[in-house]
């Protein structure tokens, strides 16, 4: 089987976790006989450099007409880097936001799991963790604050800020169908997040939320204000199987969520659209800090590259084998420094990605 995957290796760590993915997939494309062809395209920082915005539309093209898109990471340190000083529009985090926007992947689906192995690395009690969590956030991704109009303007001698929230019924309907039929292939649980005690958009939420979970009786609901769950998150994770949420709240809860796994670095993310095209990318950021060092985590943007041969290319077994390869590394002892312990052995981001595509 051929597929052509859209490369975006970013700023920061970006290109040294997707160089280490690339290796896993290279085994996968060894072992089972597939073509993997890589068209590389220029993001973020990265692109700002050479083309002075940070997606131009030659790139968005060419990253629209392959079967897939596998992410790195974008942006760098605001308190330091020039791209800082750009109008908001012409940051790299820009387009990463028109990217997603004009591909129409609204739904982002973050894993959040806990291996036995790292259970030393997870901050919460080990009585909260000794039985593990494994749960999926679902994240609406192109609606929201983020999208909503905005501006600064001088009043009355001093600045003031406004920032739109805006949901139509449209958008959260198709968000919270993809997470009950998520949901019906898990554990057939969904709690919906929102600030209904507050805010209109989430009053709207909750309510075509509702009217949605009437086409799924065999999936329990349960509705969650944001602080609620983000106390729930560290108190009781594995109470959880289904997180669906709007996007500003899917951003920091998720990020919560992947620092009870042991690491940011383990958590894989999808962003995936009505048919089978979608972004795969880690949930962490470029770290600029530890950029070039080696010393990244890869393991999120290889399981990021499972969750692409799933839910992209229906390469079902072939997911299965990466995931399996890196538990069995982790079993082996092996840790980057973000996660490493007492007892184990320490390697760097391209000596974890050897050992994982080794495995396949």
């Amino acid at each position: 089987m051929e597929r052509k995957i859209a490369v975006i290796r970013g700023d920061g760590i970006g290109p040294e976790i997707v160089d280490g993915a690339l290796k896993v997939i290279d085994a996968i494309s060894e072992k089972y006989g597939h073509k993997f062809i890589y068209e590389d395209v220029l993001m973020g920082g990265a692109s700002i450099n050479v083309y002075g915005k940070p997606l131009t539309d030659e790139f968005l093209s060419k990253a629209a007409s392959c079967d897939a898109i596998l992410l790195g990471a974008i942006g760098g340190d605001a308190s330091v880097s020039p791209w800082y000083k750009l109008e908001s529009f012409l940051r790299p985090e820009a387009g990463l936001l028109k990217l997603r926007k004009s591909l129409n992947l609204f739904a982002n689906l973050r894993p959040s799991y806990l291996y036995d192995e790292l259970k030393d690395a997870c901050p919460l009690k080990e009585e909260i963790v000794e039985d593990g969590f494994d749960m999926v956030i679902m994240r609406e991704l192109t609606g929201g604050l983020y999208f909503g109009e905005r501006e600064t303007v001088l009043k009355n001698g001093e600045y003031v800020a406004h920032d739109n929230l805006v949901y139509s019924e449209s958008e959260i309907r198709r968000i919270a169908i993809r997470a009950f039929d998520i949901a019906r292939k898990r554990n057939k649980k969904v709690t919906s997040v929102d600030k209904a005690n507050v805010i209109d958009t989430s009053r709207l939420w909750r309510k075509v939320i509702e009217e949605v979970s009437k086409e799924y009786p065999d999936v329990k609901l349960e509705h969650m204000l944001v602080d609620n769950c983000a106390m729930q998150l560290i108190k009781n994770p594995k109470q959880f199987d289904v997180i669906l949420t709007e996007n500003m709240f899917g951003d920091i809860l998720s990020d919560e969520a992947s620092m009870i796994t042991g690491s940011i670095g383990m958590l894989s993310s999808a962003s995936l659209r009505d048919d089978s095209f979608g972004m795969y990318e880690p949930s962490h950021g470029s770290a600029p800090d530890i950029a070039g060092k080696d010393i990244a985590n890869p393991i999120a943007t290889i399981l990021s590259a499972a969750m692409m041969l799933r839910y992209s290319f229906d390469m079902i077994a072939e997911a299965n084998s990466i995931e399996n390869a890196v538990k069995k590394v982790l079993e082996d002892g092996y840790r980057t420094v973000d996660i490493m312990s007492e007892g184990k052995k320490e390697v760097s981001c391209s000596k974890m990605s050897e050992l994982i595509a080794d495995r396949i």
